[in-house]
């Protein structure tokens, strides 16, 4: 039995609200497969409401010309009592039974399913935009990195311009026929349906003795003026072993390195103060970490480098935003269970170069090599 309009309307109120599909179902006494099959068949994307165009005739309109037919007038007649082009009602009755078979409500069914014709997807029309989008999201970029990339790729160009909505739907929206589904692994979180938004509680990870606190980092390092402010932390992998990430604030460069004695306070020091030797002096002013144990020994480090390491608020991981996204990305290359202690530094810097050669939105679609290149002339 097919959803009704109020049931599949509280299908996607709940679904975007963040209930399961197997409550949704129950509480609508149905089967959750079915409650699934709806969503997954848009791609967890909730369709536009369909609307009658003001210019189409309405229900009411088609009632007054069945009316006027069954009592012989003419079709001028019937056209001017409804203010409607004598052809527009000749069409109307012509292509729905004639004088002899016109009904209003199978008239206006059938106007209704008629006018449900998709546009064929810009990506399933242009075959040179769409390899140019699949050869990048095979290099793992983002659709949103995509789109953006392309209009400065092309920029006298429009037929090679694509929004990223519109290829995350034909990602998603199979019935679109125009990427490949299994493009949907390249995607950060190889979902091939787009999900409700969840909240995850935040943990805490312990305490760090006579921290300086994010509040007392100076007001210049906010506007990303200046480079040189790094922002720090862990990216974890299988029994604890776990890689150092470090994202430069102003032009979004990356680094990484290994921890292969595990992610304890001393090797942390050690590997951050090797690393910061690889740019020069001046690009190294200050680091901003959360306040995980980790860097225990920041007081050390600080002295060791001239580096000052300001400390996030507890629960604030959008203090340090920069590194949380690099984080997400780096989940591309290094997935969850991932045994970080074999990665060499060679693994890494190729994950990192990869990153730091894709455009980026906040850089105005420039990648963050090219701008560290920028501060470094």
């Amino acid at each position: 039995m097919r959803f009704t309009e109020a049931e599949k309307v509280e299908v996607w109120d709940s679904w975007r609200g963040g209930e399961a599909m197997r409550s949704i179902a129950r509480r609508l006494g149905r089967e959750s497969s079915s409650v699934r099959t709806m969503i997954e068949d848009t791609g967890g994307v909730r369709p536009a409401p369909r609307r009658r165009a003001s210019r189409c005739l309405s229900l009411t309109e088609r009632e007054e010309i069945s009316r006027g037919v069954a009592a012989g007038e003419s079709l001028r007649q019937i056209a001017r009592r409804l203010g409607r082009a004598p052809s527009t009602v000749c069409r109307e009755v012509a292509r729905n039974g004639g004088r002899g078979g016109y009904r209003a409500l199978r008239a206006d069914r059938a106007a209704w399913r008629r006018a449900c014709r998709p546009k064929t997807a810009k990506l399933a029309v242009n075959t040179q935009l769409r390899a140019v989008v699949e050869e990048k999201l095979a290099e793992w970029w983002s659709p949103q990195q995509v789109a953006g990339w392309l209009k400065d790729a092309y920029p006298a160009c429009e037929e090679m311009w694509v929004s990223h909505e519109t290829i995350y739907l034909s990602l998603f929206v199979q019935g679109k026929g125009a990427l490949r589904h299994e493009l949907t692994q390249c995607l950060r979180t190889h979902r091939a349906i787009r999900r409700p938004a969840t909240k995850r509680a935040p943990t805490g990870k312990g305490q760090i003795r006579e921290p300086v606190m994010i509040s007392e980092r100076p007001v210049a390092v906010e506007d990303r003026a200046v480079p040189g402010h790094w922002e720090g932390d862990l990216l974890m992998g299988k029994r604890m072993t776990a890689i150092g990430t470090l994202v430069e604030r102003a032009t979004r460069y990356v680094m990484l390195f290994p921890l292969p004695e595990g992610n304890t306070a001393e090797s942390v020091r050690t590997a951050l103060a090797a690393t910061i030797q690889r740019l020069p002096e001046h690009l190294w002013r200050s680091l901003t970490w959360d306040q995980g144990k980790e860097m225990a020994e920041h007081a050390q480090f600080t002295i060791d480098t001239g580096v000052q390491v300001y400390f996030c608020d507890p629960k604030s991981p959008w203090q340090r935003g920069s590194n949380e996204n690099t984080n997400g990305l780096l989940r591309q290359y290094f997935p969850k269970g991932t045994d970080m202690s074999v990665l060499t530094q060679e693994d890494l810097d190729q994950a990192a170069h990869s990153l730091n050669n894709r455009p980026r939105q906040t850089l105005g679609w420039k990648a963050p090599s090219q701008k560290l290149a920028q501060v470094l002339q």
